[in-house]
C-alpha cells in the first residue's frame, strides 16, 4: 500500500506519479521510500522498457524537502538524512530503464535534482526550475554535484548561491528541457518519448545507462561524504531550523492574508 505515489503501466511504459499534491508534491521519508519500492517494481517488470516520472495536479513536479520534516533536524537526523537520499538517486542511478520526467509545474531543489537524474525532461512554458534551498536555510551538497555534471562550475555557483528560479525558456535553452510543449501536451509527449526509448535495444540500453553511472560515480560518493560533513555542521548550528520556521511563518502569513 503506497500512500504518497501512484503507478500505471500502459504497455511497455511504467509511469509514477508523485501523489502530494497539497503540498507540491513535497518529499519526506514515505514518500523517497515508497518512490524506491515503485522504481523496484519497474525494474523487475521484465515487460516495463521505460520510466514516466510526473507530478501530481498541476502546479508542481515537485517542490522539493518538505520543510515541516527537516526543520524538526538535528545534526544525527541530518546524517541519517543524506543516506536516504543516497538510497533514492542510486536506485535512480542503477535503473536499467530510461526515465522520462514529466515537469507540470515547479521542480525546485531536491525535486530539480531528482528531474536531473532523469535521461530526458520535457516540459511547459510555465515550468520552473532550480536550487532554492539557500532561502531557507539548507546547504547544498547533492544539487552542486549534479547542476556541475551538467551545466559547469559558473552556473552552479550562480543557482546554488542566489536561489534563483529559472523559467523553462532558460532551462531549454542551456539543455535541461529536453523537450518544450503546450502545457496539455506535456503528458503525451512524455509518453511518445517513453515509448520511443522502450523500443531500443534493452541490452544496449542498459549499458549506457550503466556507463553513465560510472563516470559520474566518484563525484557522486564526494558528494554524500561531503554532504554529511555539511548538514551535521548546518544542523548543529541551528540556522536551518530558524531559517525554516521563518520561511513556513512567512508562507502561512500569504495564505492567511
Amino acid at each position: 500500500m503506497r500512500n504518497f505515489i501512484l503507478t500505471e503501466v500502459d504497455g511497455p511504459v511504467f509511469t509514477i506519479t508523485l501523489n502530494r499534491p497539497e503540498v507540491l508534491n513535497a518529499w519526506n521519508a514515505a514518500m523517497r521510500e515508497e518512490l524506491v519500492d515503485a522504481l523496484d517494481e519497474a525494474e523487475n517488470d521484465e515487460a516495463v522498457k521505460a520510466v514516466i516520472l510526473t507530478g501530481a495536479g498541476d502546479r508542481a513536479f515537485g517542490a522539493g524537502q518538505d520543510l515541516n520534516e527537516t526543520k524538526t533536524f538535528d545534526a544525527d537526523r541530518a546524517e541519517l538524512w543524506i543516506g536516504e537520499w543516497e538510497k533514492l538517486y542510486t536506485r535512480i542511478r542503477s535503473l536499467s530503464k530510461p526515465i522520462v520526467a514529466a515537469l507540470n509545474g515547479v521542480a525546485a531543489g531536491s525535486a530539480f535534482q531528482v528531474a536531473l537524474l532523469c535521461d530526458l525532461r520535457v516540459g511547459h512554458s510555465g515550468v520552473t526550475m532550480g536550487q532554492p534551498e539557500i532561502n531557507s536555510g539548507i546547504a547544498s551538497s547533492t544539487g552542486p554535484w549534479i547542476m556541475r555534471e551538467m551545466l559547469g562550475i559558473a552556473r552552479t555557483i550562480d543557482l546554488t548561491l542566489t536561489g534563483r528560479m529559472m523559467d523553462a525558456e532558460e532551462a531549454e535553452r542551456i539543455g535541461l528541457i529536453n523537450r518544450l510543449v503546450p502545457r496539455d501536451k506535456v503528458a503525451g509527449e512524455a509518453m511518445a518519448l517513453a515509448r520511443e526509448l522502450a523500443e531500443k535495444p534493452p541490452v544496449a540500453m542498459r549499458l549506457d545507462r550503466q556507463r553513465f553511472r560510472e563516470v559520474t560515480e566518484a563525484s557522486f560518493q564526494d558528494a554524500l561524504k561531503a554532504g554529511i560533513r555539511i548538514q551535521r555542521e548546518a544542523y548543529a548550528s541551528g540556522e536551518p531550523a530558524r531559517m525554516m520556521e521563518a520561511f513556513l511563518a512567512k508562507r502561512r502569513a500569504r495564505k492567511n492574508a
